[in-house]
């Protein structure tokens, strides 16, 4: 398997014209393809995992004891004839391989991850060293690249953004700017599902900062009203994608039938969608704009971030001269709250926990602790428990407060909040939300749970 088929880690990383160089994390593939032996052994490996490594060309330089992130039921049993195994585990005794003459690599765990300390130095030991390839990718180069090609696809044609007020949609939307000036409208979709305040910051922001049109489309009732007794998580991702676009064709169709919509897609959305060209990712969840788009959509897609992390969207935002408050901001998902309430939306239950979410927000920004954490937020699972306010027996819902830290959301760990912080954040809840009665922590990590509960 070479670098161009093999699961994506940077997008800078393999369009480097090296086609015979592959470093590959889905080993698995790559050990049946060259010979090697694949089974389950009945002994998974999920999270952090100690690794012992030996003297090689991707180890070089590095502890030979350290900790890797795994993620696996599958495991090689027998490398593939001619290579060299370089690191095991305790569950993993195969999780590193390497063949020179043909000049494969393959590791078990993810070195991309901040959860792999050295990761980042075996994945410069397979560039600088082993492929010889220079440090080419840097933010401006991502600029100009995208500008091109988002000419050469839309030509002279209008183009809508579909602007959400985040990180990615407001990169997307510059970078289209950049390309072609004032055919772009940006059009924000208030469904009704987004956090307090959010609608009002958003419309300020972008009128205040973009120098493009700016369509503010309000379909709070609409889009609950396509919510409306659904409690599967995948339907509400599918209904709330339809409604997007049903919103944006008649935007287009309005502004004179716009033919091209702008989508700041990430390339995390299109692995957990089940959409990375390979065909070897399972569908996860489908992110609304990608597994939740319908087949019948009429407006062709521009995707200048679709091969982008997060962390390297923000520093294109940053290059681009993006607000840093609007670079850091904590990724939401587009169907907002509705992913948040385990079963059906109801306005009652959006009313609830978006107060909760703001007090949540409140208190992590007091702390100081809004810009170490990846996400945090307030889950409301549509059950009620017993409890006791005011000598008074209560039957109300519960806030599960997740926090996370992570670097692209491929992985993440549970974040350690102090515990007068917890408690802080509990008392509010509860005391000033009718309707709540507990507060839970989750302290689950990615994998094997999602960050997201839907």
């Amino acid at each position: 398997m070479y670098a161009e088929s093999a699961p994506h880690v940077d997008p800078g990383i393999f369009e480097l014209g090296v086609p015979t160089l592959g470093i590959c994390y889905g080993m698995q593939l790559m050990a049946q393809e060259l010979g090697g032996r694949v089974d389950r052994t009945g002994v998974s490996e999920f999270g952090k995992t100690a690794l012992r490594a030996e003297e090689g060309a991707l180890f070089a330089g590095l502890p030979d004891e350290q900790t890797v992130w795994m993620s696996h039921r599958d495991s090689v049993v027998a490398p593939p004839k001619g290579a060299r195994v370089v690191a095991g585990s305790p569950s993993t005794p195969i999780a590193a391989f390497e063949d020179p003459r043909r000049r494969l690599y393959g590791v078990q765990f993810h070195p991309e991850v901040v959860h792999t300390p050295h990761g980042q130095d075996l994945l410069k030991n397979f560039l600088y060293e082993v492929a010889a390839a220079p440090p080419a990718w840097t933010p401006a180069a991502v600029i100009e690249e995208q500008v091109e090609r988002i000419r050469a696809q839309v030509g002279q044609e209008r183009v809508l953004c579909a602007l959400s007020g985040g990180v990615d949609s407001a990169v997307a939307a510059l970078l289209v700017h950049k390309a072609v000036g004032d055919r772009l409208t940006c059009v924000f979709v208030d469904h009704g599902l987004l956090r307090a305040d959010e609608a009002t910051q958003v419309v300020e922001t972008f009128r205040g900062h973009f120098n493009v049109p700016l369509v503010h489309v309000e379909a709070q009732d609409r889009f609950l009203e396509r919510l409306a007794g659904v409690a599967d998580p995948e339907e509400k991702r599918r209904r709330v994608g339809e409604e997007f676009i049903r919103v944006f064709e008649a935007e287009a169709r309005r502004l004179g039938d716009t033919r091209f919509l702008v989508q700041g897609t990430l390339y995390s959305d299109v692995i957990e969608s089940g959409g990375a060209e390979d065909g070897v990712a399972a569908t996860i969840k489908s992110h609304h704009n990608v597994g939740g788009l319908p087949a019948d959509m009429r407006m062709e897609l521009v995707e200048p971030l679709r091969l982008l992390f997060k962390d390297e969207v923000r520093r294109v935002g940053e290059e681009l001269g993006l607000p840093e408050r609007m670079v850091w901001r904590q990724p939401f998902p587009g169907p907002g709250l509705a992913i948040r309430i385990i079963g059906e939306v109801t306005r009652e239950r959006l009313e609830i926990l978006r107060a909760a979410d703001a007090i949540l927000q409140e208190e992590i920004r007091r702390a100081g602790l809004y810009r170490e954490l990846w996400q945090s937020f307030a889950v409301l699972p549509a059950i009620r428990s017993v409890g006791v306010q005011g000598d008074e027996r209560t039957y109300a819902y519960p806030i599960v407060v997740r926090a996370v830290t992570s670097e692209d959301a491929m992985t993440a760990d549970w974040a350690r909040l102090p515990y007068d912080l917890l408690e802080t954040i509990s008392s509010r809840i509860i005391n000033e939300i009718p309707g709540v009665n507990r507060v839970a922590l989750d302290i689950s990590s990615k994998p094997p749970s999602t960050i997201e509960w839907e």
